[in-house]
């Protein structure tokens, strides 16, 4: 895997990214469009996109958003299905994790949908919530990390 990640800066690497969710959340998990695309779906100072590009080719998408002081919200992780079981989801999530970091944030919070918690477990993550809960229809737990 030769994975370059991009930190999203225009508008045509944002349309990537979308287009990586529609395909992964609104095609293959039903996630009604509407539910899928927000307020944090637009480049700005509050949202930070990245992409993960292999050969050129836009594979992986997610986003930080602030959570609560010193706090980011992992969101919208997101692998095409061709690429999954590779180790992007892995690099994706870390490198959203350095950029945590660098804005000087201590912790990491998500909703991990059920079927990913052991990823995100592998990762560090531990459960907080106290029971699963549904998000878009799916069932997710909140975990955490300390960055």
């Amino acid at each position: 895997m030769a994975a370059e990640i991009v930190h999203v800066s225009t508008e045509e690497q944002l349309q990537f990214g979308l287009d990586i969710r529609k395909k992964v959340f609104v095609e293959e998990q039903k996630v009604p469009a509407e539910e899928e695309i927000d307020e944090y779906d637009a480049i700005g100072p509050n949202v930070h996109h990245i992409l993960l590009m292999d050969a050129g080719v836009p594979v992986a998408t997610g986003r930080l958003i602030y959570y609560k002081a010193g706090t980011a919200k992992m969101q919208r992780i997101a692998v095409l299905k061709e690429y999954r079981s590779k180790g992007y989801g892995r690099v994706l999530l870390l490198a959203l994790e350095e950029l945590a970091r660098e804005l000087g944030l201590a912790a990491s919070i998500l909703d991990g949908q059920c079927q990913a918690e052991e990823f995100y477990s592998k990762l560090g993550y531990e459960v907080i919530s106290t029971e699963p809960f549904y998000d878009a229809g799916i069932l997710h737990v909140r975990m955490q990390k300390k960055l």
